[in-house]
């Protein structure tokens, strides 16, 4: 897809960052719908021809009505994907890059990436009987990568997941994935650093058998670089910017 128009960056709080930097927002409309599935208001978009398979977007911090990552929904819809971002958040608001990041923990209490089970039980109805999907799959950013992570545990109807910059710390079954699950990270990611990067592939290499997986860093990279960095003006992230995004495509490919 061609790249969107120029875009502001956002304001953050300089008296306590957000270490999950908001990047670039987009100026980015995006090529589809919101629709309401049973009690959540979501964005879906089609592929350019009939598809039976499907792609669940869980969004960021910032929110499913992010342009950044409407404009990756649209992008595995233009490469044959029914493309949905549901609003995990219930209609409660996203976080801002203008609060102060010692309350995150205050906000996060009542958006667990890992309570989420009603609603992607809606979004799974609604994809089989609405849009006909056979093979669904899920791509998660940042808060989406660690509820990613989640579904591949829960739900082994989802075909394949990417959890982008996102991993499940408390729970001791999150090695045990139940579908095939790529792993995208940043070496210069401040919220999940290296170390923990490193416990989760040792873990998976002794504990998840049967499924297949993949771990992989970008150099150089932070977090929230492959939905929220400008390729077109990031000239140095351009190349891992790109190539993860093959990685995505590539991975739902093989497995769905």
């Amino acid at each position: 897809m061609p790249a969107p128009p120029l875009y502001p960056v956002m304001m953050a709080n300089e008296a306590k960052p957000c270490p999950c930097d908001m990047g670039y927002m987009m100026e980015y409309g995006g090529v589809g719908q919101e629709v309401q599935i049973e009690h959540i208001k979501a964005y879906l978009v089609k592929p350019p021809s009939d598809s039976d398979k499907a792609i669940i977007i869980i969004q960021d911090i910032y929110g499913w009505q992010l342009p950044n990552t409407r404009y990756m929904a649209d992008m595995l819809a233009s490469n044959g994907y029914i493309a949905v971002c549901p609003d995990f958040y219930i209609g409660k608001e996203p976080w801002s890059p203008s609060q102060d990041w010692s309350t995150f923990q205050q906000w996060l209490e009542d958006k667990k990436p890992t309570n989420i089970n009603k609603e992607v039980d809606a979004v799974l109805r609604f994809l089989k009987s609405q849009c006909g999907a056979l093979r669904i799959g899920a791509v998660g950013f940042c808060w989406g990568g660690v509820a990613t992570h989640y579904l591949a545990l829960q739900y082994p109807e989802v075909r394949a997941g990417v959890s982008v910059y996102g991993i499940i710390r408390e729970r001791e079954d999150r090695y045990e994935l139940k579908s095939p699950t790529l792993f995208i990270f940043g070496e210069k990611d401040d919220v999940i650093p290296l170390d923990q990067v490193s416990v989760l592939e040792k873990n998976l290499q002794e504990k998840c058998t049967g499924v297949d997986y993949h771990v992989k860093v970008f150099p150089g990279q932070t977090h929230g670089f492959v939905h929220r960095k400008r390729e077109d003006i990031n000239t140095t992230d351009q190349p891992c910017i790109q190539e993860a995004r093959t990685d995505i495509l590539n991975w739902l490919q093989k497995y769905m």
